[in-house]
Order: structure tokens, then C-alpha cells, then sequence
């Protein structure tokens, strides 16, 4: 079914019931919106610890509007294909109980809201950041996944640069991003790698069925897919204690983060074993959601007791 004619049957009015505030909701993916401001809020918390009036306010609306309009369009333009998977067929366009036009308005409209918030009540640098995250979500990530093997490496970029929109408004618009800064994109890049080949792999028959040409589809035995999460894991844990090594963080913060680190890497080696492969996903998945608020928690904490 193309584009044109699955957005056609979605929005028939004979199959459109009125939406809820639950069904709009489901069009910004919270869960996925709320990890870019977390990651937002550790950029700045690196630069400035602690609450700053009106600025910080500015700084989580604003992020959290552009998350949540990147969402709903990513969903707007995606519709066919999340009507043609088990894991997506549930969401608010393809069940039509959001129409396709209501999507593509509240989604641009939320993005232009969040860039308005932060160039207003920010700085210029952190819209920037901020439109270079919905530039690279919508124009490359999106469009790569019907065409492109990389496209999971194109949305890691995207996901990893919320981290400097928060830099960017801790240092007060400043031209310029310190070596934390950069430690805290690479941070948020490797870590997407394994926790998104895990869920990949999970779902592969999925992506398969709407010939998405990803790693997990291109790859039957998976052992390219457990390769480059290992690959991946190697250099997260390496970066994660980097801000020791330079300096920039305390013994503790040491410690932690390679206890931290030791659990991912044992998880993502036990990924590499093809007897176990499907239930090793579900763990390491598990483990990526459990690791990352626990590793920028303690980079958080060690920021505060150094200030």
C-alpha cells in the first residue's frame, strides 16, 4: 500500500472516531520525548548544576515541544508502515483515531513552539541545536529507514544531540561546546547502538515485513547485529569513564561508572552467543534503559558535589 493511499483510508470519515487527549498524547511518544529532555537536563546540569529560574522553565518546555512535535510527525510520515507492524499497528494514525492532517499540523506546530521557547527564553545557540535534532530525525533518520543500512547510525545522531541543546543554554550561548559536552554526545550516540539493535532484533520480522533494509533484517543469524553492539558497548563504557580520565569527574564517579560499565559489557557479550540470541535482546534492552538513567545520574551527582 503506498503513502498516499493508506493516509487516504486512515482518514475516511467513516473510520475515524473522535480522538481523546490519550490518543494525542500517544502521537508525541512521552517515553521517547521525556529520555531527549532527561538528556537535555544533563547537558546543562554539566555546565550549571541546579535550578535557574525562568531560563531552566524555557529549557524544558522548549525541549520537551520540539521532542513531542518530532514524534507526531515522525508518526505522520511513517503512518503506512506502522500499519503493516504488530509492534506499531496500535498507534493513533493507523487506528485512525488521529487524522493525518491533525498529526502533520500539531506535530510542525509543537516543533515551531519548542524553537520559539528556546531562541525567546534561551539563547540562538540552543535553538540551533534544537533545529539541527529535527533536521537530522526528519530529513535523514526517517527517510534513511526505508532505504538505508545506516539508518539506525543516522537516528543515533539525532538522538545524541539533545545533550548540547542543554550545554548550549549553560553556557549562556557562548559559540562553543567544552570537551564534557562532546563526551556527553558520543555518550548518547554509542549507547543508542545496542539498545536499538537489541529492540531491531526483537522485531526484525517486523522490519522485515515492511522491507526496512536495517542491520537486524539484512543479517539472519544475527551475528553482525551482536558484533557491532559489542563494538559499541566497548566504546560507551570508554567514554562514560573518560571524564575521569580528563579530569572532569571524581573517584566515585569512577567507580560507578565502571561497575556500571562491566554489567552492559557482560550483556552485550552474552548477546554475541547465538544459542541464546532472541532472550539475550530482551536482557540487553533491559539493561540499556536501567543503565543510562543510573550512569547520568551519577555524572549529575558528581557534577553537583564538584561545584
Amino acid at each position: 500500500m503506498s503513502n498516499v493511499s493508506a493516509m487516504t483510508e486512515i482518514a475516511s470519515p467513516t473510520t475515524l472516531p473522535a480522538a481523546r487527549f490519550g490518543d494525542y498524547l500517544a502521537l508525541t511518544k512521552p517515553r521517547l520525548s521525556l529520555l531527549s529532555v532527561i538528556t537535555t537536563l544533563v547537558g546543562y546540569a554539566a555546565v550549571r548544576p541546579g535550578w535557574h529560574g525562568a531560563e531552566f522553565a524555557f529549557l524544558c518546555a522548549g525541549t520537551c515541544a520540539c521532542a513531542a512535535g518530532v514524534a507526531a510527525v515522525n508518526q505522520w510520515m511513517e503512518s503506512d508502515t506502522d500499519a503493516r507492524m504488530a509492534r506499531t499497528a496500535e498507534r493513533p494514525i493507523p487506528t485512525g483515531k488521529v487524522a493525518p492532517g491533525s498529526a502533520f499540523i500539531i506535530g510542525w506546530g509543537l516543533c515551531a513552539l519548542g524553537l520559539g521557547l528556546l531562541f525567546g527564553g534561551v539563547n540562538g545557540l540552543a535553538a540551533t541545536f534544537a533545529l539541527a535534532t529535527i533536521v537530522a530525525y526528519l530529513a535523514f533518520y526517517t527517510p534513511a529507514k526505508r532505504v538505508s543500512r545506516w539508518s539506525t547510525e543516522l537516528g543515533a545522531v539525532a538522538g545524541a544531540l539533545p545533550p548540547l541543546i542543554g550545554w548550549a543554554a549553560g553556557e549562556g550561548g557562548v559559540v562553543r561546546v567544552g570537551a564534557l559536552g562532546w563526551i556527553l554526545f558520543g555518550i548518547m550516540l554509542t549507547w543508542q547502538i545496542p539498545h536499538f539493535m537489541a529492540v531491531a532484533w526483537t522485531y526484525r520480522h517486523d522490519y522485515a515485513a515492511v522491507d526496512f533494509p536495517m542491520l537486524p533484517v539484512r543479517d539472519p543469524d544475527g551475528s553482525s547485529v551482536a558484533r557491532w553492539s559489542l563494538i559499541n558497548t566497548i566504546a560507551l563504557v570508554a567514554l562514560c569513564l573518560l571524564p575521569y580520565a580528563l579530569g572532569l569527574a571524581g573517584a566515585i564517579y569512577a567507580v560507578v561508572t565502571a561497575l556500571l560499565g562491566l554489567w552492559f559489557l557482560m550483556r552485550a557479550v552474552a548477546f554475541t552467543r547465538p544459542a541464546t540470541r532472541d532472550a539475550q535482546a530482551r536482557k540487553l534492552f533491559f539493561t540499556s534503559i536501567t543503565w543510562l538513567p543510573l550512569q547520568l545520574g551519577i555524572l549529575v551527582v558528581d557534577r553537583l558535589m564538584l561545584s
